[in-house]
């Protein structure tokens, strides 16, 4: 939803709430005088997968950081990229996907009421401010921006537009705090900052709904009396009717989710306790920390690829062409795995093509006496979608048509081999990546790319623009040296393959005793509260995620303490409630508190591990903790 001089319905982290938000967003085709805003703005690519008209944009635009704080920011920026780029389906559709910072230093430091009301008003670019820009009827973690300096930053980027972008405001603040919708923000350097940006993001790209049963903080919510929501996360049928009708998630049901638990029937959501359910206990859009369940990440799937076309580039077809020449496909290249590419000629499948992107219509021993219809069908099987309304929708089939007919010649075109397109080679690549490489075309025979790892040939057939290094099953330890070449040419490109995690460790609190027992993980026993403090360390530059899991539950992001970025995480028997919401209750999690307190006493496996910026995942270690009755040791 886009912010006006008017009330308007914000996703805040934590509820929808009703705000007034200053300035409004103009029209992009709107010819007036430039915006004062961008008068010192400084537009910084981060990272280039293509043209901006035919990428995904997110573009991130700091507000109240000083000139001298601006290293802060470009901080804060690195830590909300990879905190996303480590969630899928941002991971595996990172390539779709332009970045860009916009630096603009601020007069004074911090933001509008920081914390409270009777805080100052800061003089700052873009006017953030808690408390939706001030207002005494507002909450305050509502973190509004003056929109029309925000579009304003914004469109200095060519190419950017309002439906090819994500805007993403970032506050120089520790308070918690943001908002959703057209424009997202957050507080840069909160604890559980860089988990807003994509809850937010869920919301305005993805229109996914909150999954909280209350709106109000610390107030629960009442009992659903609408009909079945509109939610493709909600419902308000059983498994058996999902199942029986096939409607909602019934393709996900009784899945492990990718949050933690089982994909079901779990009670509550859209702001209320009884009478609606949601898909998993808890995802991203319940509890920030955990991922998008398979419900969620089939729709962030189809949101990211609705904002791009699977076909970059292809052979002419504006008229008929003959049947000398060779025909061809430049698609886009996601990290996760590899697009499929089908010709069919008159409806039949021409085999023998693998996925290939061209093909050489001289092979084809065409009929001379007709015309003929050739298609490229471009799909992604990615296995993060199910309904086949999504698979053959345009986000994930494109298809390019042409007409051959063989009486016609083709005025021959030779140019100079090069490479067009390819995965960026200064910075090292994950070794479960997909790494690509595109290159000129000919109307002769395909040009063709040689691949080799460490100096070894490495056998790639079919579609040679893609190289799925996850195949290759690195080891882990130690880079490599991957290279394309141009066959027959000199034409290089070379990457290095980072194959090495970042190494994590953990640091408790001193416990009652320590049990240690051959070929078994550490345990550690406590009658009552104890901490935890996550590290990394990688030999790659970056910010460096670290998770933990309890009890084999979902992946956690782990953010320190939600009051202190740098402080432990604390676990305790009941869990610790900080501003009506619930964190570290040991066992089976706690968000709310009118969830179950009752402690969980025996032995808890935790487990851990790392997610570096190249995408590295590390194996997880694990430890475990004995929780005792106080007073009791036993």
């Amino acid at each position: 939803m886009r912010l006006r001089n008017r009330p308007v319905l914000l996703a805040v982290a934590g509820a929808l709430i009703a705000a007034c938000a200053v300035g409004t967003t103009p029209s992009a085709s709107a010819a007036a005088a430039p915006h004062p805003v961008t008068a010192d703005a400084r537009v910084v690519p981060l990272q280039l997968t293509g043209p901006a008209d035919k990428r995904f944009n997110l573009i991130l635009l700091g507000d109240g950081y000083t000139a001298d704080e601006l290293p802060g920011f470009r901080a804060d920026v690195d830590k909300h990229l990879n905190v996303l780029w480590s969630m899928e389906p941002f991971a595996s559709y990172r390539s779709y996907i332009n970045v860009w910072a916009v630096e603009l230093p601020s007069a004074e430091s911090g933001v509008d009421c920081d914390p409270g009301l009777d805080a100052p008003r800061r003089d700052t670019p873009l006017n953030m401010g808690f408390w939706g820009g001030c207002n005494p009827a507002g909450v305050q973690r509502l973190l509004s921006i003056d929109s029309a300096a925000a579009a304003a930053l914004a469109d200095l980027i060519p190419g950017s537009q309002s439906t090819n972008r994500q805007i993403v405001g970032l506050a120089n603040s520790d308070t918690y705090g943001g908002a959703g919708g057209t424009f997202a923000t957050a507080s840069g350097g909160n604890a559980l900052s860089s988990l807003i940006t994509p809850h937010e993001i869920g919301h305005s790209l993805g229109k996914l709904q909150d999954e909280y049963d209350y709106y109000a903080r610390g107030v629960p919510g009442g009992t659903y009396q609408g009909g079945e929501p509109a939610s493709a996360h909600h419902t308000l049928l059983t498994e058996e009717e999902m199942r029986d009708k096939q409607r909602k998630w019934w393709r996900w049901l009784g899945e492990r989710s990718d949050s933690g638990g089982r994909i079901g029937r779990h009670e509550g959501g859209m702001y209320q306790t009884k009478g609606v359910w949601r898909p998993s206990r808890h995802s991203m859009m319940k509890t920030l920390g955990y991922a998008f369940d398979q419900v969620e990440r089939e729709i962030m799937t189809q949101a990211i690829s609705a904002k791009v076309n699977l076909v970059q580039g292809h052979a002419p077809n504006a008229t008929a062409i003959g049947d000398d020449r060779t025909v061809w496909v430049d698609t886009l290249h996601p990290v996760g795995g590899e697009l499929d590419t089908v010709w069919r000629l008159d409806g039949r499948r021409v085999e023998g093509t693998a996925g290939a992107r061209s093909l050489d219509l001289r092979r084809l021993d065409l009929d001379s006496g007709r015309r003929h219809t050739l298609t490229a069908t471009v799909t992604d099987p990615t296995p993060f979608v199910r309904d086949p309304k999504i698979r053959e929708s345009q986000a994930l089939t494109r298809s390019v048509t042409w007409t051959v007919d063989p009486s016609l010649t083709t005025e021959p075109s030779f140019p100079e081999p090069e490479f067009t397109a390819h995965t960026d080679t200064g910075a090292p690549v994950g070794a479960e990546s997909v790494v690509y490489a595109d290159t000129s075309h000919s109307t002769g025979p395909a040009t063709k790319v040689h691949w080799t790892l460490d100096g070894r040939p490495v056998l790639n057939p079919g579609n040679d623009r893609d190289l799925d290094l996850g195949a290759l099953r690195l080891s882990a330890g130690g880079d490599h040296t991957l290279s394309a070449r141009i066959a027959g040419t000199d034409r290089t490109l070379t990457w290095t393959v980072d194959a090495t995690p970042a190494k994590a460790a953990y640091e408790l609190s001193d416990p009652l005793r320590t049990v240690r027992r051959p070929g078994e993980p550490v345990e550690y026993v406590y009658d009552g509260p104890f901490t935890m403090k996550l590290t990394a360390r990688d030999d790659q530059k970056g910010y460096v995620v670290s998770q933990f899991r309890v009890d084999g539950d979902g992946w956690y992001t782990y953010y320190g303490w939600p009051t202190d970025a740098d402080a432990p995480f604390r676990f305790t028997p009941g869990g610790t409630a900080i501003d009506d919401l619930v964190y570290g209750k040991l066992g089976t999690p706690r968000v709310v508190p009118w969830d179950d307190a009752t402690p969980e006493y025996g032995t808890h496996t935790v487990e851990y591990r790392t997610i570096d910026s190249a995408g590295n995942v590390s194996a997880g270690k694990r430890f475990l903790v004995t929780l005792v009755r106080s007073g009791t040791g036993e």
